[in-house]
C-alpha cells in the first residue's frame, strides 16, 4: 500500500490512485489522504474515484466516496451524478435524475441541501425543466429546504415557458418554508405576470413589496415598465417612469433603452425625443444603441431619408454605426422596396465594415423570397456560403420560404438535405416550409411522411401546421387521413382550434355530410372551443349547398341568439341557399331584412338579381340596383358589371337579361357599355350576330358610349357568320363616331379578307391601318402572309416576311407555318426546307404543326426517308407526335409502297395512347388495299366500326377499288349497297371505280349501266370516267 507523504498535492494524489489497479486499495489510499489536514480533494479526484468504483461494481464504496464529497463540501458536477446514475443502471443521462434519486436513496446515497440545489441547477442547465421540478419536489418531500437561488432559477425557467401558475406556486411554497422573497424574486414574478398579460397582478406584487419593506430597485421598475409597454399600456409606463424618478430611483441606461425601444415600436417619435433628452440630462452619453433604436423607429415609419440623416448625426457625435445599425437601415430600405440603395449600403459594409453576418444576408434572402425572386434568394444564399459565413437554420428557413411560395420542390429538397448534412437541426419552421412545398407540388404522401418525421425528430408541430395538413388532405379526397390526424392531436398535446373545426366542417360540407357536420358543430362548445362567425358561415354554406335552406335559416337565427353576429357573408350564403331552392320571394324578404342592418355588397346583388329577373320581377331588380348605385361612395368597376350580366344570362336567359339591361340604360343608370358588351358577346357566341347587331343599334338610341372592345366583339361575330358587308359598315361607323380601331379590329377584318381571297382589299386595309398609326403586331403579319399563301402569291408572301424582319418584328411558328405549307404544296420542297432551317437559325422552335406540314410535304414529294428522319427528329426534340403526325407519315409510306412499315407506325400510334381517327384508318386501309392485303384491310375496317368511327365515302371507294383489283366482285357489290344504306351518295370516284372494274373484267354492259346511272343520278362524269369506259364496236 502506498504511504501518504506530507505536503502531497491533489494532482499527485490523482496520479498515485491511477497507478493502483485494485479499487479497494485505491479507496484506502484515497481515504487516508482525506484525513490529512493540508490536502484538499478536488472534484476531478472524487469523480475519478467514483468512476473507478463504478467500473468494478463497488456501489457501497461509491456511497462512502459521495458522502465524503458532501462532508468536505467539494463541488458535485455533471460527471459526479452521471457516474452514480450509471452505477445504478440508469443510461438516460442527467435527464434520468428524478427516477435515479429514488434508487440512490435506497442504496444509501443521502443528498444534502447543497447537493440537491446543485443537481437542480445542473438539470435546468441541461434544458430539462420538468425533470428539475421533479427533483425539487423530491427535495421538499425529504424535508430539505431549497435555497433562494434554486427558487429563482426554477421561477425563471417556468417563466420562459409561460407557466405563470407554476411561478406563483413556487413563490407560495417558498414562503411556506419560511423563506422571505427578496427583490430579485419579486422582480421575476412581476416579469412573468406581465408577460402573461396579468398586469394588475404585477402591480399587486409591486404594492406588496412596499408593504413588506422590500424596496423595488431600478431593475424592478424597468421590468414593470417593459411589461406595461409590451401590453400597449404606454401611458401607464410613462407614469411609472415619472414615479420612479420622483421616488429617488434614478433610471439607469437599461431603463432608457427599454423606453426608447418600446415607444419606437409604436412610432411615437416625439416621446422618444423627450426620453432622449432626459437620458442625456441624467448624464448618460448617447452611444450606438439608442441611435440605432431611433433609426429603427424612423425606418418603421417609412422615414428612411430621416434615418440616414440620423446616421450623419452619429458621425458628428463620434458614434460609429455597428452591425445592427446597418442591418436596421437595410431592412428599412427593403421594406420600402428600395433594393438598389440597400445593395449599395451592403457594398459599403463590405468595404468599410462592419462585416455582414448571416442576418444581413437573411434580410436580402427574405426580401427576394417574398417578392417572387427565388433565383436571387438562392444566389444570395450561395454567395453567403462562398464568403465563409456558415448558414444557420434561420437563413435556410428564409430561403425555403421563397422556394415554397414558388413550389420549387427540387431546390427546396436540396437545401433541406444540405441543412441536415451540415449538422444543423431543422426546426418547426423548416419542416413547415418543406411540407408546404410538397403540398404545392401535389406530393401529399411526402408531406405527410415529413410531418411524422418532424414529430419523430422531437420537433413539435403547432396547430397551424396540423390545420393546414388536415385541410390539404380533405381537399385531396383523403378525408379518412384528415380525421385520423384530427384525433391524434390530443396525443400531440395540441388542442383543436376553431380553425381546425372550421376546416373539418368545410370538408364535411363538400362531402354533403350535413348531419355529421351538425354533430361536430354541436360538440365544439363541450370541447371548450366556441364557434366564431367563420364557423357559422361554413356550416351555413354546408346547409345551403346541400339543399337544406330551412336548416340554414334556423342556424342563422341561432347565430344571432348566441351573440355571434352575422356578417355580409352570412346573409349572402342564406340568400344563395334560398335562390338555389327557387324560393325567390323569401330571398327578397331576407334581402330587405338584411338592409335594415347592413348594406348589401355586389356579391349579394350577383346572387339575388338573376333569380329576381328570371321570375319576371325586372322592375324590382332595377330598383334594387338603382338604390345600390345611388348610395354614397359606391364605385362599380367594369368587371363587376360583367359578372352581374353574365350571371343573369346564365340564370335568367338572354331575353329577360336584355329587358333588364334596357331598363337600366333607359333610366341612364349606366352610360358605359358594361351591360351591352357581355350581351353582344353572348349572342355572338350563340351564333346570333344579327340579333346582336340589332341589340347594338337599340342601345345606341339611348346615347350609350360603346368601347372598341364592344365594336370588336360584334365585328368579329358578324365576320364569323359571313356577314362581311355588315361588319365593314360597322367598321366605317366606328371610325365616324371617333372610336379608334385597334390591332384586334384590323386583324379580324384582314383575316376574313384573306380567307375569302380578297387580297387587294386585304392589302389596302393594311395600308389604312398603317396610315392611321395603328401598329401591326405579329398576328397581323401572320394573317397577311397566310392570305397571300392561300392565293398562291408565295413571292409576295416572302417579301412581306422579309419586311416584317426588317421592322424588328420577331416571327413566330405561325409565321413560318403558312410559308412552309405553301412551298410544300407548290412542289418546291427545297424552299420549304430552307425556310424550316432559317426558322431554327432564328431561334424559333418548330412546333408539332410545322413538323406535320413538312413531313406531309416530303411524303408528297416522294422523299419518304427524309420524312421518317424528320419524324424521328421531332420525337428526339421532345415534341410528342399527334394523330395527324402519324397519319401523314403512314400516308407517305403507303404511297411509297412501304405498307408494312406504315402498319408498324399505325400500331405504334395506338401503343402511344393515341386513338386513330377516320383519316388515319382510311390511309391505312387504302394502303393495305392497294398492296392486295385485303384481309388486313377488312380487319381494320371492323376495328374502326367497333371504335364507333363511321366509315365515309373515301373508305368505301377504297374497298371498292381494292376488291375489284382482287376480283372480289361480290364484295364490291356489298360495299356499294352498304354505303347507300348508310346514307352516303356515290361520287364520281365511286362510279369511276365501278366502271373500271366492269370494263377490266369484260362486263361492258354493266360498265355502261353504271355510267347511265351516274348521269341519271346527277353526278357529272370527268375525264377519268371516259377513260375507263370500254370501246363500243
Amino acid at each position: 500500500m502506498q504511504r501518504v507523504k506530507d505536503g502531497v498535492g491533489a494532482d499527485e494524489v490523482l496520479e498515485i490512485i491511477k497507478s493502483i489497479s485494485d479499487p479497494l486499495e485505491a479507496l484506502s489510499y484515497f481515504e487516508s489522504v482525506a484525513k490529512r489536514p493540508n490536502v484538499v480533494h478536488t472534484t476531478e479526484l472524487f469523480n475519478y474515484m467514483l468512476e473507478l468504483l463504478r467500473i468494478h461494481g463497488k456501489l457501497d464504496e461509491m456511497v462512502v466516496v459521495f458522502d465524503l464529497m458532501q462532508k468536505q463540501i467539494v463541488n458535485r458536477d455533471m460527471d459526479t451524478y452521471l457516474a452514480i446514475f450509471k452505477g445504478l443502471g440508469f443510461r438516460g443521462g442527467i435527464r434520468s435524475a428524478p427516477s435515479a434519486l429514488a434508487r440512490m436513496y435506497e442504496m444509501g446515497f443521502a443528498l444534502n441541501a447543497f447537493s440537491f440545489n446543485g443537481l437542480i441547477h445542473l438539470v435546468l442547465k441541461s434544458g430539462f425543466y420538468r425533470e428539475a421540478l421533479a427533483v425539487y419536489k423530491r427535495m421538499v418531500t425529504e424535508g430539505i429546504k431549497p435555497s433562494m437561488k434554486t427558487y429563482s432559477a426554477l421561477m425563471v425557467a417556468s417563466g420562459k415557458r409561460r407557466e405563470t401558475e407554476t411561478v406563483m406556486g413556487l413563490l407560495e411554497e417558498m414562503e411556506e418554508l419560511g423563506l422571505r422573497p427578496n427583490v430579485y424574486t419579486f422582480t421575476i414574478c412581476i416579469r412573468i405576470l406581465g408577460r402573461a398579460g396579468r398586469i394588475d397582478e404585477a402591480y399587486g406584487i409591486l404594492k406588496r413589496m412596499d408593504q413588506e419593506g422590500c424596496k423595488p430597485d431600478v431593475v424592478t421598475y424597468t421590468v414593470l415598465i417593459d411589461v406595461l409597454c409590451s401590453s400597449g399600456r404606454l401611458h401607464e409606463a410613462r407614469e411609472l417612469f415619472q414615479k420612479m424618478k420622483s421616488g429617488n430611483h434614478k433610471p439607469d441606461r437599461v431603463t432608457y433603452i427599454t423606453l426608447l425601444d418600446k415607444f419606437g415600436d409604436v412610432g411615437d417619435l416625439e416621446t422618444m425625443r423627450e426620453f432622449w433628452n432626459e437620458m442625456e440630462a441624467d448624464g448618460y452619453a448617447v452611444d450606438v444603441v439608442p441611435c440605432t433604436i431611433f433609426i429603427d423607429a424612423l425606418c418603421k415609419q417609412g422615414k428612411i431619408d430621416e434615418a440616414f440623416r440620423m446616421l450623419d448625426v452619429m458621425g458628428r457625435m463620434g458614434v460609429s454605426p455597428n452591425l445592427h445599425t446597418y442591418n436596421t437601415l437595410i431592412g428599412g430600405l427593403l421594406r420600402e422596396n428600395r433594393l438598389e440603395k440597400a445593395r449599395k449600403l451592403f457594398d459599403c459594409m463590405e468595404k468599410e465594415g462592419p462585416v455582414p453576418t448571416a442576418y444581413t444576408y437573411i434580410l436580402f434572402i427574405d426580401y427576394y423570397g417574398k417578392n417572387e425572386m427565388s433565383d436571387e434568394a438562392l444566389k444570395t444564399f450561395e454567395d453567403m456560403k462562398r464568403r465563409g459565413i456558415v448558414p444557420n437554420t434561420v437563413s435556410c428557413n428564409v430561403c425555403l420560404y421563397g422556394l415554397a411560395e414558388k413550389g420549387r420542390l427540387s431546390q427546396a429538397k436540396d437545401l433541406f438535405h444540405e441543412l441536415k448534412n451540415t449538422g444543423l437541426s431543422p426546426d418547426a419552421i423548416t419542416y413547415n416550409m418543406m411540407i408546404k412545398c410538397y403540398k404545392k407540388a401535389g406530393k401529399l404522401d411526402e408531406a405527410v411522411k415529413l410531418f411524422f418525421e418532424m414529430m419523430d425528430s422531437g420537433c413539435e408541430p403547432d396547430e397551424i401546421t396540423v390545420n393546414s395538413l388536415i385541410d390539404t388532405l380533405y381537399k385531396a379526397d383523403r378525408a379518412g387521413e384528415a380525421w385520423k390526424l384530427f384525433h391524434r392531436m390530443n396525443k400531440m398535446k395540441l388542442v383543436p382550434t376553431v380553425v381546425t373545426y372550421n376546416t373539418l366542417l368545410a370538408g364535411l360540407g363538400r362531402e354533403g355530410k350535413v348531419q355529421e357536420a351538425m354533430e361536430l358543430f354541436e360538440g365544439m362548445r363541450s370541447h371548450g372551443c366556441p364557434p366564431n362567425t367563420i364557423t357559422f358561415n361554413t356550416l351555413l354554406d354546408c346547409f345551403c349547398k346541400n339543399g337544406e335552406a330551412d336548416m340554414a335559416l334556423n342556424l342563422f337565427y341561432r347565430m344571432t341568439q348566441s351573440g355571434c353576429m352575422p356578417d355580409i357573408l352570412s346573409y349572402n350564403i342564406v340568400i344563395y341557399g334560398l335562390v338555389k331552392e327557387n324560393r325567390v320571394d323569401e330571398s327578397l324578404w331576407f334581402f330587405h331584412q338584411m338592409r335594415k342592418i347592413m348594406f348589401p355588397d355586389f356579391i349579394t346583388l350577383c346572387t339575388l338579381l338573376p333569380a329576381v329577373v328570371r321570375h319576371g320581377l325586372v322592375n324590382d331588380a332595377v330598383q334594387i340596383l338603382k338604390e345600390y348605385i345611388l348610395r354614397d361612395g359606391v364605385q362599380i368597376n367594369k368587371f363587376s358589371w360583367v359578372d352581374l350580366i353574365e350571371g343573369m344570362l346564365n340564370g335568367a336567359g338572354i331575353d329577360s337579361t336584355v329587358s333588364f339591361a334596357e331598363n337600366m340604360v333607359s333610366l341612364r343608370l349606366c352610360r358605359d357599355d358594361y351591360f351591352l358588351n357581355p350581351l353582344i358577346r353572348h349572342l355572338c357566341d350563340m351564333k346570333r350576330p344579327l340579333e346582336a347587331h340589332k341589340l347594338f343599334e337599340n342601345f345606341m338610341k339611348h346615347d350609350l358610349l360603346p368601347t372598341t372592345d364592344t365594336y370588336n366583339t360584334l365585328i368579329d361575330g358578324l365576320l364569323a357568320a359571313g356577314s362581311t358587308d355588315l361588319a365593314l359598315n360597322l367598321f366605317e361607323e366606328m371610325k365616324k363616331v371617333g372610336i379608334a380601331p385597334d390591332a384586334f379590329t384590323y386583324n379580324s377584318l384582314l383575316d376574313a379578307m384573306g380567307k375569302t381571297e380578297k387580297i387587294t382589299e386585304m392589302l389596302d386595309l393594311h395600308k389604312e391601318m398603317l396610315s392611321r398609326g395603328c401598329k401591326p403586331d405579329i398576328i397581323t403579319c401572320n394573317i397577311i402572309i397566310s392570305g397571300l399563301v392561300r392565293c398562291k402569291r408565295l413571292d409576295q408572301a416572302m417579301n412581306f416576311y422579309y419586311h416584317l424582319m426588317s421592322e424588328g418584328i420577331t416571327p413566330s411558328a405561325c409565321t413560318y407555318g403558312p410559308l412552309i405549307d405553301g412551298f410544300s404544296k407548290s412542289g418546291n420542297i427545297d424552299k420549304a426546307l430552307e425556310i424550316f432551317d432559317e426558322m431554327t437559325d432564328y431561334g424559333c422552335k418548330p412546333n408539332r404543326a410545322i413538323y406535320n406540314i413538312l413531313i406531309n410535304g416530303l411524303g408528297k414529294a416522294g422523299d419518304v426517308e427524309s420524312a421518317l428522319a424528320l419524324f424521328q427528329r421531332m420525337v428526339e426534340e421532345g415534341i410528342r407526335p399527334d394523330v395527324r403526325s402519324y397519319t401523314v407519315l403512314i400516308d407517305s409510306l403507303c404511297t411509297a409502297g412501304k405498307v408494312s412499315e406504315a402498319l408498324e407506325h399505325f400500331k405504334e400510334m395506338k401503343v402511344m395512347g393515341l386513338e386513330p381517327d377516320l383519316i388515319a384508318y382510311n390511309s391505312m386501309i387504302d394502303g393495305l388495299g392497294r398492296s392486295r392485303r385485303v384481309d388486313e384491310a377488312i380487319s381494320l375496317f371492323d376495328e374502326m366500326k367497333r371504335q364507333g368511327i363511321r366509315p365515309d365515302l373515301y373508305t368505301y371507294n377504297s374497298f371498292i377499288l381494292s376488291f375489284g383489283k382482287a376480283g372480289m366482285m361480290d364484295e364490291v357489290g356489298k360495299m356499294y349497297e352498304e354505303l347507300q344504306t348508310n346514307g352516303l351518295e356515290p361520287n364520281v370516284f365511286t362510279y369511276n371505280a365501278l366502271i373500271r372494274l366492269y370494263s377490266a373484267s369484260g362486263n361492258t354492259d354493266d360498265a355502261y349501266n353504271v355510267y347511265k346511272k351516274m348521269v341519271v343520278d346527277g353526278c357529272s362524269p370527268n375525264d377519268g370516267t371516259f377513260a375507263q369506259l370500254p370501246n363500243q364496236s
